[in-house]
């Protein structure tokens, strides 16, 4: 047997074991039995097409290996990080004192690129941080389940790649979800897992990954399956990705009608279900890819959609973030109307977007000039606001820094609380998150000195 050496995390996965001996003639055999008695180390070390991850490191006896490198009796084999993920910590902070939940406590989940912060506070105002878990991992999306109370976190770990994980109690333990995995018969890995989304069944939830895919899970996220309507769709050999990659970061279901159900994918537009999934079509008609020449943007399928909500109480009209261009869409995401810079935004390029779950009519934005910059114009933070459909959008920045303040703030970090009148939180790569009670009419720094913002979700 090799005596194969774990350090953390591999070791917690492994049952806190810090050596355990192994039989196998290869690392790849040795590795394969190691994930048998230990499942949860399945994806960590070697990802869906049966490679080693990009920053793990293999060795056998100090010198560095490959999966296929000969392992004999006696000799031991060390699973490391690369150095140039950087070093993993994994103790947490000790936790606070939870605050007392009532009407006018709001918890805020934020991930970020060094972890995710569970803060809570009196709405729209200064928050206090709760617990910080993953310590070290960039957390791209969390959320809470409104049904089952229970939360989620995509979690990616700089070498061994990313994972969901789920809890009843934020500041507790979080366990490790099966999936999501791409089948094995496959040649591509999953990099990121850009959001999660409840669905209309008991118990059923929606995740979007990249490379472009969806996963469904049916028991509350313990479990995630591929969708393979949208996998094995025929023309996904000529999609292209955005400048984040091929990603699938929009996902709109339909108010009771578990079958119908719209996502966005940069950059390959926006596809639409009627069958819970078994087939997709396209809902393209009449978005315009400037960032593409002339001569072909017609008839072009490369198109970079940054963001898409759907409005609950009219689920025909959804609300689009475009790369340059906001749009709003009367028939569901088949076709999409122009409601952007000649409605009165400083730019029609950015990425957060929310909509309010009360009033169809009424869509926030927060515009970023164009991708040569991607912070907030002329170092003015605001957030566009339209009561009207985008008609006319109308800055709200009362509160907000108005000079020398070039933020950014990135897909999925502006939530809202569903309230009326509205609350809503956004957070910034530089660290702040600010809020507001009144629809927006005024803003309140609630954090500050955070490390990059991915995420805000009102739990």
């Amino acid at each position: 047997m090799a005596l194969v050496a774990l350090r953390s995390p591999l070791r917690e996965l492994a049952g806190g074991n810090t050596e355990l001996d192994v039989e196998g003639g290869t690392l790849r055999e040795i590795l394969g039995r190691l994930q048998q008695s230990y499942p949860k180390l399945e994806g960590w070390v070697v990802d869906e097409r049966g490679a080693v991850r990009p920053h793990v490191v293999l060795f056998v006896n100090g010198e560095k290996a490959s999966l296929e490198t000969s392992v004999g009796p006696r000799d031991k084999v060390h699973v490391l990080p690369a150095i140039s993920g950087g070093a993993v910590q994994t103790q947490e902070r000790p936790e606070t004192q939870t605050v007392g939940s009532d009407l006018d406590q709001t918890e805020l989940l934020v991930g970020t690129r060094k972890g995710l912060f569970v803060l809570r506070g009196p709405r729209g105002g200064a928050m206090t941080e709760v617990t910080r878990k993953f310590s070290g991992n960039s957390v791209e999306f969390a959320m809470r389940d409104p049904r089952s109370g229970r939360y989620l976190a995509s979690v990616t770990h700089g070498q061994f790649g990313p994972r969901v994980y789920h809890a009843m109690d934020p500041s507790g333990e979080w366990e490790q979800a099966e999936g999501p995995a791409f089948p094995a018969d496959g040649d591509s890995a999953i990099e990121r897992i850009w959001v999660i989304q409840t669905g209309i069944e008991p118990d059923v939830l929606w995740a979007g990954v990249a490379p472009a895919a969806l996963f469904r899970s049916e028991d509350g996220g313990r479990s995630w399956t591929i969708n393979r309507g949208l996998w094995d769709e025929p023309s996904r050999p000529d999609w292209q990705p955005g400048a984040g990659g091929m990603c699938l970061h929009s996902i709109c279901t339909w108010p009771d009608d578990p079958t119908r159900l719209a996502i966005a994918i940069s950059a390959a537009g926006v596809w639409i279900t009627e069958d819970t999934g078994a087939t997709w079509h396209r809902g393209n008609k009449g978005l315009v890819a400037r960032y593409l020449p002339e001569n072909i943007r017609d008839g072009s399928n490369t198109l970079c959609v940054h963001n898409m909500h759907r409005a609950p109480l009219q689920p025909d009209t959804l609300y689009m973030q475009f790369h340059g261009g906001v749009y709003r869409s009367d028939d569901a995401g088949e076709t999409w109307n122009d409601i952007g810079t000649a409605h009165g935004l400083p730019s029609d390029f950015g990425f957060p977007m929310v909509i309010d779950p009360s009033d169809p009519d009424r869509a926030y934005v927060i515009p970023l000039n164009g991708d040569f910059d991607r912070v907030t114009p002329e170092g003015r933070v605001a957030v566009y606001g339209t009561n009207d459909r985008g008609e006319r959008w109308e800055p709200m920045g009362e509160g907000l820094p108005s000079d020398r303040s070039y933020l950014t703030v990135l897909r999925q970090a502006f939530g809202h609380d569903g309230r009326s009148p509205l609350g809503m939180y956004f957070g910034a790569e530089s660290g702040e998150i600010f809020g507001t009670a009144d629809g927006g009419a005024t803003w309140t720094t609630v954090a500050e000195h955070l490390p990059p913002v991915a995420s805000v979700r009102v739990a």
